[in-house]
């Protein structure tokens, strides 16, 4: 990590030091209490908005001010433009010590992502400043139950009524649904148009024909639901960008967003090699500490240069985005989450092996990594998938 301080400048160093501090005091408190949670904490959530750290979620020119007396990341004001190298520095963070904060924090940003990058001034100054405020949470509604990485295959109708679009169908696999109160949600309004037929929408929770669905348990657990829509009648106020645009809409959310989950796989894999060490220092066996034996050696060297390897793809594509050194990092997006997520895997399943016995037993650190780890894999495009657009950029012109 300390080259990559070394490459940061003021702000994100500040604003890096805040978070951890954060981490370390009210917020980690929080978050422990929480424990392993299938429903959104509120507390949490205003928590994060209360000390202002939710504003980079959104763009800069929509963050209200922070409103706790603590003001814990003041004076820092979020970029005018949204910082992938600010957001894969908090939500790495996150993701090492409060695992609940970082799921809210993820969300707030992708669940209102198409807003900010493809949605219209109204829209934003709209909902925004609530996101941010944690007035509303937010979900991000793609997946559905017979299409996952297949995106054109989607079968949420929606069909043009006068001033309104009609929604029918179901999605599942949303997180923080059915607790969310303001989903994007992509549907298909030209049903013989693959992807291209694709339209992006804001649904807002009590909107007539909208039901958030049943709650769906996962392997850890997460609020995580199945919304279903019955002749949903969703104004065209509420359309973002332009009728059929909607993949261009997801793709460049999921452009920013993808590199992000890297950076929650390498704070849960950082997070894993911090729990090795301690505890190889004081196992003891055949009369003296693990960490004396070769093996374990071994395994502590090769998780910790997966992790550097892992940790500079991801701030490779963030930086490359931000400091605007290629219009697309597409490439280097795919990359940074398909290394660190498969990176992560494999280094929390040996600090598990490190561990022994007690590495699977409820209530130790890397047991709970160890669930949670496996859906980075999967959501926002499969590792196979990511080799494919992977191999695709490699393939171009």
């Amino acid at each position: 990590m300390d080259f990559i301080r070394s490459l940061l400048s003021a702000d994100e160093s500040l604003l890096l030091e805040k978070t951890e501090a954060f981490c370390k005091g009210r917020l980690g408190e929080l978050d422990r209490r929480a424990g392993e949670a299938s429903t959104v904490d509120r507390e949490i959530l205003a928590c994060l908005a209360g000390a202002g750290l939710l504003n980079w979620t959104v763009p800069g020119a929509y963050s209200p001010e922070a409103r706790d007396v603590v003001r814990d990341f003041a004076p820092l004001r979020a970029p005018t433009e949204m910082s992938l190298v600010a957001f894969c520095l908090v939500r790495e963070t996150l993701a090492k010590y409060c695992p609940n904060a970082e799921l809210i924090f993820t969300m707030q940003g992708l669940g209102s992502g198409p807003i900010s990058f493809s949605g219209s001034p109204e829209q934003k100054q709209k909902y925004l400043p609530q996101v941010a405020r944690g007035e509303r949470v937010a979900a991000f509604a793609l997946t559905e139950p017979e299409t996952g990485s297949d995106v054109a295959a989607l079968a949420l109708s929606a069909r043009r009524d006068g001033d309104h679009y009609v929604l029918n169908g179901k999605k599942t696999l949303i997180t923080m649904a059915p607790d969310a109160d303001l989903y994007t949600v992509f549907a298909k309004t030209d049903p013989d148009a693959g992807s291209r037929g694709l339209t992006a929408f804001i649904v807002e929770k009590g909107m007539p024909g909208f039901d958030p669905g049943r709650r769906i348990e996962l392997l850890a657990a997460h609020p995580i639901g199945e919304p279903v829509f019955t002749d949903c009648r969703v104004p065209v106020s509420h359309r973002i960008g332009e009728e059929n645009s909607g993949f261009k809409v997801a793709m460049a959310t999921l452009d920013f967003f993808r590199t992000t989950v890297g950076a929650c796989a390498v704070g849960f894999a950082a997070r894993a090699l911090e729990e090795s060490i301690a505890y190889a220092k004081k196992r003891r066996a055949f009369g003296k500490a693990i960490s004396e034996f070769q093996a374990i050696q071994m395994k502590l060297g090769a998780m910790a240069t997966e992790l550097a390897a892992a940790r500079a793809l991801v701030y490779r594509a963030a930086f490359m985005r931000d400091r605007k050194i290629k219009p697309r990092i597409s490439l280097e997006s795919s990359q940074a989450k398909l290394f660190a997520t498969e990176a992560a895997q494999r280094i929390i399943d040996e600090a598990v092996q490190i561990h022994g016995g007690a590495g699977v037993t409820k209530g130790v650190e890397v047991e709970r990594l160890y669930r949670e780890v496996r859906a980075l894999r999967i959501y926002e495009g499969t590792s196979e998938i990511q080799h494919l657009i992977i191999a695709g950029q490699l393939l171009k012109d």
